[in-house]
């Protein structure tokens, strides 16, 4: 287990003010400082660091000489949904390694095993993620179907059994990747290229088709 930065845990607890109290809404001002690291009992250092990780990852904005500021447009009914972003780069590394090493597997079981009726199903889900991606909605739940039933095409009980595990993945990536466009492009581009040796019924192809998407999404979003 990775330990945790006492700065990771600090933009917790400024997270749990936004999503869980509702103490600021988008657009609020943050408590100057000293204010803030007295009442976290932290260092002004930590609480620096705190912040930057909630800057780098989109919620928080800091405005010269004004101070720090809850960005305009992020939806704090979602933040507790999506879970905290500070713990979803510890986690992410642990979780897309697993992805790593079981899911170009899947994908070369899936290619020889699908049904027609499965490889028909897995293909529009797909196309349905490339639509969310375009219209910039949420894709966590397609991209979760997506995935699952390349595994459920492997028809191999013990494989379903550690979905729940891919799905944390899954999340993690959609949360870290929301605000880098390359992240984004390469999800287009991979899955076409991962549909394509699936539908030609290319085993191999998947297999490595699968590991590049992976690797792209470790190394884009910064997961050594």
């Amino acid at each position: 287990m990775v330990q945790k930065r006492l700065s990771d845990s600090v933009a917790d607890d400024i997270m749990s003010m936004l999503a869980i109290e509702k103490r600021f809404l988008p657009g609020d001002k943050l408590p100057n400082e000293n204010e803030l690291s007295e009442e976290l009992n932290i260092s002004r250092t930590t609480l620096r660091e705190a912040i930057r990780i909630l800057v780098t990852n989109g919620i928080l904005e800091i405005r010269r000489g004004k101070g720090t500021y809850v960005k305009e447009d992020i939806d704090v009914n979602n933040l507790e949904a999506l879970g905290f972003l500070a713990d979803a780069k510890i986690n992410a590394k642990d979780l897309y390694e697993m992805r790593l090493i079981f899911e170009p597997e899947a994908a070369y079981y899936a290619t020889i095993r699908a049904s027609d009726t499965e490889l028909k199903r897995i293909l529009d889900y797909g196309i349905q993620i490339e639509q969310k991606i375009k219209h910039n909605e949420d894709r966590t739940a397609v991209e979760q179907k997506f995935h699952k039933s390349i595994v459920k095409a492997t028809h191999n009980e013990f494989m379903e059994k550690l979905m729940p595990v891919i799905y944390q993945a899954i999340d993690k990536g959609v949360i870290l990747s929301k605000k880098k466009e390359l992240a984004i492009k390469d999800t287009i581009n991979d899955h076409k290229m991962i549909m394509e040796f699936m539908k030609n019924r290319n085993p191999e192809g998947a297999r490595s088709a699968m590991k590049i998407h992976i690797l792209h999404a470790m190394e884009e979003l910064r997961i050594e």
